[in-house]
């Protein structure tokens, strides 16, 4: 009875120490992130500037976190399968990155309430769904402070991926850092309705050189535009990542995404219990827009400019959407001295003055 009564104690006592051995194993197990990413990894633009931020947040946090990623996931449905199984494998952190993915990030982050969701480029968010996006509409007006001193015709062409405000926003800003420098400035528009089709973006940046544009941007993922302006004898930038590699001689510069300080930062949040759901637009001052190394081809005068509007930005001072600003039309859209206001920014559907054509319904 004695030795029965002993046992029933020693059981006992190791049970007690069971529930306080299981937290802290599970306080020293990483925190387990998800990506959900448009395009592949390798698609040298958006898709690999998310990755290269996963990358380094890893980097900076050790052992502390664990992520995944699926890569190519097409807007809608299958992405909230996608997003669905990345909850249900026990990721306490899901970043969902391209605008397609708002909606059933929504739907999903509503059936999982533990679990914290991030969405690039969106505006809907919840309790525990954020937002977060870069003012890569800086780096779009930067190019075309280089673009306008660069050409020879004073027509530019820009490669659109879909007709949403954060695209658009992207045209005008590179028509009006052009115009900055060269009020004669006209940009051509092609939209290929699609972030990363290789062909599709070739043959619209072939069309818009045939049609005189001799230094062409773009809102797409992959190097193709930079490659068909090489090998037609003209000039064109980056876009979300340096593509210096594919064009050397084409490629003047690129407007680059900088994610992982971001990625760190919200891991450490939600490992400290201390995040909540924002709304986040970095840009160049925060560090989340970087202009890569500037190409030997860039005239002395080109780069001046640049130099002087890279510093304003730096510091805050200026706004590419500053006043005034007039739309295809003629209609003055934001009044001399005034900042176009966020909200509008964020839902902007018009061309400005100098934009040739019509925007897609």
């Amino acid at each position: 009875m004695m030795m029965n009564r002993r046992k029933l104690l020693a059981m006992a006592a190791l049970a007690a120490t069971v529930p306080y051995a299981a937290s802290v194993q599970a306080a020293e197990e990483p925190l387990k992130v998800g990506f959900v990413y448009v395009g592949p990894v390798g698609d040298a633009g958006w898709t690999y500037a998310h990755d290269q931020g996963r990358l380094e947040m890893e980097k900076a946090l050790g052992g502390k976190v664990k992520s995944t990623f699926v890569e190519s996931v097409p807007e809608g449905a299958d992405s909230e399968r996608v997003i669905r199984k990345l909850a249900t494998d026990g990721n306490k952190l899901i970043f969902t990155t391209s605008f397609g993915y708002m909606n059933p990030t929504e739907k999903v982050a509503k059936a999982f309430p533990s679990i914290v969701f991030e969405h690039a480029t969106g505006f809907k968010t919840g309790k525990n769904m954020g937002t977060y996006e870069t003012r890569l509409y800086e780096g779009a007006y930067l190019l075309g402070v280089i673009a306008g001193k660069m050409t020879k015709t004073n027509t530019l062409g820009f490669v659109a991926s879909f007709p949403i405000p954060e695209v658009i926003r992207n045209v005008n800003a590179f028509t009006l850092g052009a115009q900055s420098v060269n009020p004669n400035i006209k940009t051509k528009v092609i939209w290929v309705n699609s972030w990363y089709d290789p062909a599709k973006e070739r043959q619209a940046a072939e069309t818009m050189i045939a049609q005189g544009a001799d230094v062409l941007s773009q809102n797409t993922d992959s190097p193709a535009t930079l490659q068909a302006a090489q090998e037609k004898g003209v000039y064109a930038f980056g876009w979300d990542s340096d593509m210096a590699k594919f064009a050397p001689k084409a490629h003047l510069t690129a407007a680059t995404n900088n994610w992982g300080g971001y990625y760190a930062d919200t891991v450490k949040a939600v490992m400290a219990g201390t995040w909540k759901p924002t709304d986040i637009h970095g840009g160049i001052k925060e560090g989340m827009v970087k202009m890569s190394p500037l190409n030997p081809a860039v005239t002395p005068d080109a780069a001046k400019a640049y130099e002087a509007k890279l510093k304003v930005l730096s510091d805050g001072s200026f706004h590419p959407f500053q006043g005034p600003i007039k739309d295809q039309t003629g209609k003055v859209r934001v009044a001399a001295g005034a900042v176009m206001p966020m909200k509008e920014l964020l839902s902007l559907n018009y061309y400005v003055q100098g934009v040739e054509g019509a925007i897609p319904k």
